[in-house]
Order: C-alpha cells, then structure tokens, then sequence
C-alpha cells in the first residue's frame, strides 16, 4: 500500500488515468494536475492548478509519457492550462521526491540533476519494456491485417532486431502461422533465433532475404530499411515500423516506390491505452514501496 504518501500527477492522456484509478486504490494522497476537464472523481485526490501545488509535500512526481518538451511543458488532453514543470519547482520538494516520465530529453534530465532529484524513466526500463510487447504485438497484429490482402498464415514475415519487442513479434507472427526469418546483429542472437525453431539471418544480409517479403517488421532504433533494401521488396510489401520515432525505415524512398510504409511506434498506448497505464501503475506503484514506503516506516 501507498499509504501517507503524496503524489502528484501532472498532464497525460488516457493512460494517465489508469495511472491515477491504481495509485488510488493503493491509498496514496493524490493531485492532479491538468485534470480539470475530467468529470470521474477518484477517491483520495484533488484537482489543483500547477501554481497551487505544494511540492514541499511531494513524494513523487508523475509525468506523462512523454514527460516535458524542451521549454518544460507537459502534454494534457484534459485541460486548457499551460503547464511548465521548472527547476524551481523540483528544488522545493523533498530530497527523497522521485520524478517518473515514460521517456526524457535534455531539459528534463538537466532540471532534475540540477535539483539533485532522482528520475525514472519508465520506458528504458526492461521490466516496462517486456509487459509493453504484449499490446505492441496485438497492434503490430492488427496494422499487418488491416494493411494486407492476404492472411497471416503462409506469409512470409521479416522480423529485423531480436530485442525484446522483436522477440514477441516473432513468435508470435510464428504462432499465426506465417513463415517468419529474423535478422540480428550478435552470433547469440542468431542462435536464440534457431532455438526458436525461426530462420536467422545477419542484418547484413538484409537487401536478400527480403526478396519474398510480404510484411517488414523493423524493432530498430537506427536507418536499417534503407533504399537499397526497399529496391530489393516486392511491391504488395508492407512495412511496420515499431521503433522510436524518426524510426529506421526510409519512408520518402518506399511512397516513391509505391511501398506501404508505417510509422507504428507508442502501440501499446493506442491499441490498448488501459492495458499500457495498467502496467506503467504497477512498476511505479512497486518502486514507491520499495524505495519511499519503506523507508517512511
């Protein structure tokens, strides 16, 4: 239980509300800020404005995924309120306020490192990262399905990184049936993917084993669908790419070519925005026990 502790959760989407129903369920002491606009009431919180925050009594912070741009503003759908989250801010807290944000940039790490307090960033987590590939594999599921003519079974699926999105891609484009090769980098990797009972291959070899490729799944941070790989694709191939944004595909080459390309990253967020706040709740609601909690008995 989160009981005594005081949290405030500043902006979010849809997600965010699954964040705030399991935070007070554990009994913690909530504000929300940028939630003006949103009608349900959750037991145990408060609506304020980000000038009426009381950071002296924070315990934590919480922030949307995409935590704050470059001038500080945090992203609400559910209020009108220009919210800017400042150094100043994070100073008056206590030493011990942990911040949480799905992801950083350069002016969120340095307001907390300035503020000597210490930041979470949920999504480089492993932990957050493997429960995230469940609901990125069912988008990644349904974009392949809305965006083909051909069933999933019997196609020829090319899977490229065998992290641990690509993994679950995989296998589970394996389970449906479909005739799945993934390319890595590491000789481990390629014997992972054997074990799985897939075909492996080098990432070098990309521009030929895409030759018959019905669907391009890319899970790589980095330009690896390039021109050249795109020339060597049949026509009727579709391309999803789940890495972060730019992604690694080469989109302005594939419409020349007249190939479908998708940019699919934050699945999990639209496919299953309950699922994905579920699982954000869950791994902030275990290290506030582990680290606050325990240390206020």
């Amino acid at each position: 239980m989160l009981t005594d502790l005081h949290i405030a959760v500043i902006g979010g989407d849809a997600r965010q509300l699954e964040v705030i129903r399991k935070l007070s369920e554990m009994d913690a002491k909530l504000s929300l800020v940028g939630f003006e606009q949103l009608d349900h009431v959750f037991s145990g919180s408060s609506k304020k404005g980000i000038n009426e925050l009381e950071f002296s009594e924070l315990d934590s912070i919480v922030l949307p995924v995409k935590g704050a741009n470059l001038s500080g503003e945090v992203e609400t759908i559910f209020s009108n309120e220009k919210i800017i989250l400042t150094e100043e801010m994070l100073k008056q807290t206590p030493d011990h306020c942990i911040i949480f944000s799905g992801i950083s940039n350069q002016y969120l790490d340095a307001i907390c490192k300035e503020a000597n307090r210490k930041l979470i960033k949920l999504f480089e987590r492993n932990d957050v990262a493997i429960y995230n590939s469940i609901p990125t594999v069912e988008g990644t599921i349904m974009m392949a399905i809305q965006h083909t003519d051909i069933t999933i079974h019997g196609s020829n699926v090319v899977v490229i990184g065998l992290g641990r999105v690509g993994m679950s891609v995989a296998r589970a484009f394996a389970c449906l049936g479909a005739k799945v090769k993934v390319g890595a980098r590491k000789l481990e990797d390629i014997a992972r993917i054997t074990e799985m009972g897939l075909y492996p291959f080098f990432t070098d070899d990309l521009m030929k084993e895409v030759s018959d490729a019905d669907i391009v799944i890319n899970t790589v941070p980095a330009l690896v669908v390039t021109a050249a790989v795109i020339s060597k694709m049949p026509l009727h191939t579709v391309i999803i790419d789940l890495a972060s944004k730019p992604g690694g595909t080469d989109f302005r080459y594939a419409e020349k070519r007249g190939i479908k390309a998708l940019l699919a990253p934050s699945l999990p967020g639209i496919v299953a925005p309950k699922t994905a706040g579920s699982i954000v709740a869950k791994v902030i609601s275990q290290i506030l026990i582990e680290e606050l909690k325990q240390g206020k008995e």
